[in-house]
């Protein structure tokens, strides 16, 4: 079961794909955003064939108390847009703090900001999907 996990932002799409055992996360490519929503769209679903994912994972950017605002609503639109274009099944998840981590496991491996800025958004939907991941495999102990 490999899927993919998306951290959209309003310049890069971070993009991470889990094994196919759908165990571990990994950081997979960051798309630049085209200014055309269809267009990026047809990317991630290029990249959703060429991976042969079975469901794709959208990070929900939640306020810290939990609550959505205008990027948790804009996030949702855009996952329930990605539906009618994947064909696979499109969730989201809550990515609070996923870019603070990301963050802190660049600065780890001593990345300077330029080198982190061309990955940071992979990585974060690596958090994001694998914090999916592991939140389905506690529900399925």
């Amino acid at each position: 079961m490999r899927v993919l996990g998306i951290d959209l932002g309003s310049k890069r799409i971070g993009i991470a794909a889990s094994d196919r055992s759908g165990t571990i996360a990994t950081p997979l490519t960051v798309l630049k955003r085209s200014g055309s929503l269809p267009a990026d769209y047809k990317a991630i679903a290029a990249i959703v064939l060429e991976e042969e994912a079975v469901a794709v994972v959208v990070g929900l950017p939640l306020n810290m108390d939990g609550s959505e605002g205008a990027a948790a609503r804009n996030a949702r639109v855009e996952a329930e847009r990605l539906t009618t274009v994947v064909g696979v099944p499109v969730y989201v998840h809550d990515e609070r703090r996923s870019t603070v981590e990301a963050d802190r496991v660049l600065l780890e491996r001593n990345m300077n900001a330029q080198a982190r800025r061309k990955v940071v958004d992979k990585v974060a939907a690596a958090v994001i999907l694998q914090s999916w991941l592991d939140s389905r495999q506690k529900d399925n102990c």
